[in-house]
């Protein structure tokens, strides 16, 4: 049992440009500790300004760089078989005109889109019809309903996302961020998917 490795690439990792990769940095292993750290310290890439964002690895290149040092090691390999690595190429620092211009942007339009959905359902309407209601007299602004209401209203966004600014209310994940989750896991199939024909391209061509 002790020539017997467990192997589990990682879905996705982050390097810089001209990294090198070795075993460690996309694979989990479970093996004997006499070669172990050796085969973690394998070196399996070297990032290129040729690569731009992204590389796909491959298990079967990992499994091919360990057999040819490791002969006699007998690999089970586990969870997914491929790798995406994504490659983060440093960005100038946002301006703070750029970052208030873009606060605002998206502050009106939210604002806007909110007012423009009241307008739609005919909001004051309901909230007149329903004071009505409940006083028996007519207000044309029913602010004791409008104002919990708008209240009620901020709290509910707070509550679905999740947040107040950066601090969580709690561990479970906000229905944005579950897709979130799931528009991250389509993209990096799709990046894998895409990676796969350009190097069977060039692979081809050559």
């Amino acid at each position: 049992m002790e020539n017997t490795m467990y192997l589990r690439l990682y879905n996705r990792i982050k390097v810089r440009p001209n990294e090198t990769i070795v075993i460690s940095d996309i694979a989990q292993i479970v093996a004997h500790p006499k070669f172990k750290q050796d085969v973690e310290n394998l070196i399996i890439y070297k990032i290129s300004l040729q690569d731009k964002n992204y590389v796909v690895i491959d298990i079967t290149k990992v499994l091919e760089q360990i057999r040819n040092n490791f002969p006699n090691l007998e690999i089970q390999p586990l969870g997914p078989s491929q790798s995406l690595i994504e490659i983060i190429i440093e960005r100038k620092a946002i301006t703070p005109v750029f970052f208030i211009a873009i606060w605002l942007l998206l502050f009106f339009g939210a604002a806007l889109t909110i007012l423009n959905f009241h307008e739609d359902v005919s909001m004051q309407e309901v909230h007149q019809r329903i004071y009505t209601i409940i006083t028996g007299k007519e207000e044309y602004k029913p602010l004791l309903l409008q104002i919990p209401y708008s209240i009620g209203l901020g709290l509910g966004m707070i509550l679905f996302f999740n947040h107040i600014f950066r601090k969580r209310i709690n561990e479970e994940p906000s229905p944005l961020e579950v897709e979130m989750f799931n528009y991250q896991q389509a993209l990096d199939q799709y990046m894998i998917m895409t990676e796969n024909k350009k190097a069977n391209g060039r692979t081809n061509g050559s």
